[in-house]
């Protein structure tokens, strides 16, 4: 039971925090909208670029190719950092903080769930974890504050 439950969230869970992120950003007003779409746009090509060239400048071997077992959820012997999952996830919630707090730490808290799941999943190590929620956090705010600066968004 335990292993069905990591499974889940290792490999599905970050499919519920798309739908929401989608959910809450159709509550927002047509304005934020406008603004989040903007903000996403932009971030999440950065996010994602971001993590590529961290990923070149540390590596980390996943736990089941260090501690030689058979994770839970197959995957490539690769360098686990950053965690791709997770940093999806962390990028939806960190997007959202900008509009809705409230929103924001309810994906926030399942992008953790993720996180740890790919741990307990034998995939990943903690530092995969937090370096993804890191970068996230990180290109979004010094996105969101340029695009503020030159008034390309509102909120």
């Amino acid at each position: 039971m335990l292993d069905t439950l990591i499974i889940f969230g290792a490999k599905y869970l970050y499919l519920v925090v798309a739908a929401l992120t989608i959910y809450f950003f159709f509550r927002l007003s047509r304005s934020q909208k406008q603004s989040f779409l903007i903000l996403s746009v932009v971030s999440l090509p950065l996010i994602f670029i971001a993590s590529r060239l961290v990923s070149h400048l540390y590596f980390d071997p996943r736990p089941f190719v260090v501690g030689h077992f058979t994770s839970l959820v197959p995957h490539a012997a690769d360098n686990g950092f950053p965690s791709d999952h997770t940093l999806l996830v962390a990028a939806c919630a960190a997007l959202m903080f900008v509009y809705n707090r409230k929103a924001s730490y309810i994906i926030g808290l399942i992008a953790l769930l993720v996180g740890l799941s790919r741990v307990a999943a034998g995939v990943h190590h903690l530092v995969d974890i937090i370096g993804s929620i890191v970068i996230a956090i990180i290109v979004t705010a010094l996105v969101q504050l340029i695009l503020k600066r030159q008034k390309l968004v509102r909120y």
